[in-house]
Formats: C-alpha cells, structure tokens, sequence
C-alpha cells in the first residue's frame, strides 16, 4: 500500500475529529460558557457582515458603526467588545464574533434588522 492514500485518510480523519471538536465543544464568551449548538455559525456570521460590511472586518465609513458588523461605539462598549479593542473596526474578527454572540443573545438577530431579515436568521 503507498504512503498516499493513507496520508490522506490520516488527513480526512483530522478533519472529521476536528470538526466533530468544534461542534461539541464549549464556546466561551464573555465568561460564560455556551453550547456551540447556542453559537451562530461562522458562516452565519460572515454571510452577515457581508451584508453589513461588504465582509469588510476593519472598516470605518465614517457613518457611526464600525467593524465587519456595524457595532456602535455604545454597543461594542456595553457588550464589553472594548476589552479586546477600543472600537469594533480595530477588533479582530474573532473579537467581534465574540461580542456579536453576546448581542445576539441578549437582543436576537434584531440587532442587525435590515441584514437578518435578509438572510431569514431569527
């Protein structure tokens, strides 16, 4: 038998064992601990700013929101996003997605009105 096939059975078995890691582990956020099963997809998430941002996780228009998400200065600052940077658009996606769950879970997709209901997320 060549090394091949078995490098790439090795390389799927990863990739299946690390997802299955992903997908029933813990997330957490903001201290608390969370199901991902609670956690929105990163697919979710980038579908998301994609509709907010254009996918554009460091931009600043200008226009009072900031980040691949369009946070407000207010809601980066109350769901504790300053922690990890002093505005959305200087954050890294992952600090973002972080502190976008923790808005999620306190006022549901509605936070991003226009986006979500574009995308059917409830």
């Amino acid at each position: 038998m060549s090394r091949s096939p078995l490098r790439r059975t090795a390389r799927s078995l990863a990739a299946g064992a690390s997802s299955i890691v992903l997908t029933t582990g813990l997330l957490l956020v903001g201290g608390a601990a969370t199901t991902s099963a609670d956690a929105a997809s990163l697919r979710t998430w980038n579908k998301l700013a994609q509709c907010e941002s254009g996918g554009r996780w460091h931009i600043n228009t200008g226009n009072g929101y900031y980040g691949g998400l369009q946070f407000s200065d207010p809601t980066w600052d109350a769901f504790k996003g300053r922690k990890m940077a002093h505005r959305a658009d200087k954050a890294r996606k992952k600090a973002q997605i972080r502190t976008a769950e923790k808005v999620r879970r306190a006022q549901g997709w509605g936070a991003w009105p226009h986006c979500s209901q574009k995308l059917g997320l409830r």
